[in-house]
């Protein structure tokens, strides 16, 4: 069966041949299912849906609850720092292929940026300054909101991500997933986890993932600027959250159903149209040779998927992937993302408070809505736009709106439209995913005028 094997093997390569040992496999099960059971095992906790790795997170923004902004700042301006120095000093010490290098050396607008998150988050934890910047809806918002659940997420999430990237699991997936993820979404089978993590957790973890498989070489660019921006769905925990917050609880199953329906549409459509359709096929190195995921006719899909699966474990080792690369994984999404996110967050959070912005860019939508019979058309149309900034603000604009049906239409919209500057587009822009500002405006729309058609058509059906 060995022998067999290792002629199979579709690149000529004996090495997985010898990987097919019972340590090797165990080595991809145990890892693997302790990463499964992290990211993507549902627990019931405190009347909520969370996962193990959320539940973690949460407990040590308990504890460290009133710390956290500081730290958070401080992390900022550390990055700022080194950052400057870097650019003034050229830190001939530090080798330009070195993790740090990569982490400090950016452009000046990516400087400039970095300068705008230490100013903004020292305003915000110590309230000087214009109380626009600093407020509970903006800087406040991000500072004692979002950015304690991130800084939380992230740790956990980095620590133990190896589990799931680095001993076969997604080469497993991989080998099950590819014949349906393709042909529908134009993504390899390994995407699959992606997405489930995203679900049952939260799409930062959605993200995160993406981010460590495009830079290690397993996505394209477009294929990463994909699944970053169609899978990194919000977690079923959030949607509670907004259909709670809209009154609608009790409709859980048909919203939750209207958002399933609406995110297919969208994975199905936006793919295939600019601006993701001409991003590049090219790998993070500038190489275009890809993993074979084609399956050798003699082998079946669970012979084949394990083989990859514990080739994958054989080549990794335990310590330096486990620790060292989550260590790693944790200091770039503390340094490298939370200064975007606070940059970006705050920008966009105070024109959507303090100017009338969003209601013109919402103005449009007024009619459109008053073609579809939706109530309230006036009240309604800002939110379908000012989710770019916020998730939860078109719930907060929303829930003052009568008209149930209304209220059900924001619900599957805002959650459905994915792109929101305070935390997953912020974290895009600050990963090195290949989407820019602009990408991201566009794919929101997209997405807000395919999403819309389906959530009103649902909403007509229940009320």
């Amino acid at each position: 069966m060995k022998d067999d094997l290792s002629r199979l093997n579709p690149r000529g390569e004996i090495e997985e041949t010898a990987s097919l040992s019972k340590k090797n496999i165990s080595k991809f099960v145990f890892p693997s299912i302790l990463g499964v059971f992290l990211f993507m095992t549902p627990l019931s906790y405190d009347g909520s849906v969370t996962i193990p790795v959320a539940l973690l997170a949460g407990a040590l923004q308990g504890a460290l609850s009133s710390a956290l902004p500081f730290i958070i700042t401080a992390a900022i301006a550390l990055t700022f720092v080194c950052t400057v120095l870097m650019k003034w000093t050229r830190a001939s010490f530090v080798a330009e292929d070195s993790f740090f290098y990569r982490l400090f050396h950016v452009n000046t607008p990516w400087t400039v940026i970095r300068g705008i998150a230490v100013i903004a988050a020292v305003m915000t934890v110590w309230e000087i300054g214009p109380e626009f910047i600093w407020s509970e809806n903006t800087g406040g918002l991000l500072m004692y909101d979002l950015l304690p659940i991130l800084f939380t997420v992230f740790l956990f999430a980095g620590l133990f991500l190896p589990l799931l990237l680095n001993f076969g699991l997604l080469e497993l997936c991989s080998a099950f997933f590819t014949k349906v993820m393709r042909p529908l979404f134009t993504l390899p089978g390994r995407s699959s986890i992606d997405c489930l993590a995203s679900w049952l957790g939260d799409g930062t973890v959605g993200v995160l993932l993406t981010n460590k498989q495009y830079e290690e070489g397993y996505y394209s660019e477009r294929e990463a600027a994909v699944i970053g921006t169609t899978f990194s769905l919000v977690s079923i925990t959030f949607s509670i959250v907004i259909i709670t917050y809209l009154d609608l609880l009790h409709m859980f199953g048909p919203y939750y159903f209207s958002i399933v329906l609406a995110g297919g549409a969208c994975a199905l459509i936006i793919p295939r149209v600019p601006p993701l359709s001409r991003k590049s096929h090219k790998l993070s190195n500038g190489s275009y040779q890809k993993a074979d995921e084609e399956k050798p006719a003699h082998l079946n899909i669970f012979q084949w998927g394990v083989m990859k699966a514990a080739g994958k474990a054989a080549k990794t080792k335990v310590f330096s992937s486990v620790f060292r690369g989550g260590a790693k994984n944790v200091l770039d999404m503390w340094l490298g993302v939370l200064p975007v996110v606070m940059a970006f967050g705050v920008i966009t959070l105070i024109i959507a408070e303090y100017t009338p912005f969003f209601n013109y860019l919402g103005a449009p939508f007024i009619p459109l809505l008053s073609l579809m019979q939706v109530p309230e058309a006036v009240q309604a149309a800002p939110t379908m736009v000012i989710g770019f900034a916020d998730m939860f603000l078109p719930a907060v604009i929303g829930s003052g709106i009568e008209s149930e049906l209304t209220r059900f239409v924001i619900a599957v919209v805002s959650v459905s439209q994915l792109i929101y500057m305070s935390e997953v587009g912020g974290l895009l822009l600050g990963s090195k995913i290949p989407v820019k500002m602009s990408d991201l405006i566009i794919i929101f729309l997209q997405r807000t005028v395919i999403v819309l058609p389906v959530a009103v058509g649902m909403a007509h059906l229940l009320f």
